[in-house]
């Protein structure tokens, strides 16, 4: 199945993620299909960048967000 997650990046205790299309068997930081889009939770105005135009095209192919990129990506429309 193909997920709609989020990846780890940055520094200890100063994380940065990417949005990303992945198998879902494959591990967290490991390999991907296409990023999406970034979120910084550590900004003061938790900067969000989406190409919804993409995230739209790879649900309506089946893919499955999380809970927290379902969430992000509502974010992203409003």
């Amino acid at each position: 199945m193909v997920k709609i997650r989020l990846r780890r990046m940055g520094a200890k205790k100063a994380p940065f993620y990417r949005i990303v299309v992945a198998d879902s068997r494959a591990p967290r930081d490991g390999r991907f299909i296409e990023e999406l889009g970034t979120y910084d939770p550590t900004a003061e105005s938790n900067k969000l960048k989406v190409n919804l135009e993409r995230a739209k095209y790879w649900v309506s192919q089946g893919a499955q967000p999380t809970e927290t990129v379902r969430v992000l990506l509502k974010k992203a429309e409003a």
